[in-house]
């Protein structure tokens, strides 16, 4: 697989980031550490097609129509602001997500007076990730860091 390059543009600088998929653990850490902000709090589920996950409605606060099957997610409307302002007709933002020993992308395009104590949810894609027979209902520990700039590849990052 052939591997593209791009830059993202943050607060110290300009770092260079591999495009695909399987994107090296020191890459995230050079953004990590660059764009300095990262929240800890539960991940829970939403899905306003399949029945007791219906808190979120079809379109997303981005404009955007709900897609179950993309690596988006929402995050708590107190949040919002730390994660570009997501708001009709805006780009959507995204963020890094960490827990359960794995990683993952996801484009934040929606957000949500979640309950209490979670700071995101996740489409139906991203949560089958973390838990692929959707029983755990709620994920604690869930650490989420903002990315800057547009250009990110939703996904799974690939641990070396």
């Amino acid at each position: 697989m052939a591997k593209r390059l791009r830059a993202a543009i943050c607060g110290a600088g300009i770092v260079l980031l591999c495009s695909s998929v399987a994107m090296a653990r020191s890459e995230i850490r050079s953004v990590q550490s660059a764009y300095g902000i990262s929240i800890v709090g539960a991940a829970s589920m939403y899905n306003p097609y399949r029945p007791g996950y219906r808190e979120g409605g079809l379109e997303t606060a981005s404009g955007e129509r709900y897609n179950p099957s993309a690596w988006a997610a929402a995050i708590q409307i107190d949040l919002r602001e730390k994660f570009g302002g997501v708001r009709h007709g805006n780009r959507a933002s995204y963020a890094l997500v960490e827990g359960i020993d794995k990683k993952v992308i996801v484009k934040i395009n929606d957000v949500g007076p979640l309950k209490p104590g979670r700071i995101i949810d996740f489409d139906e894609q991203t949560m089958r990730y973390f838990d692929p027979t959707l029983r755990l209902g709620l994920l604690h520990n869930i650490k989420v860091t903002p990315l800057s700039g547009h250009d990110w590849a939703p996904g799974p990052i690939a641990e070396r």
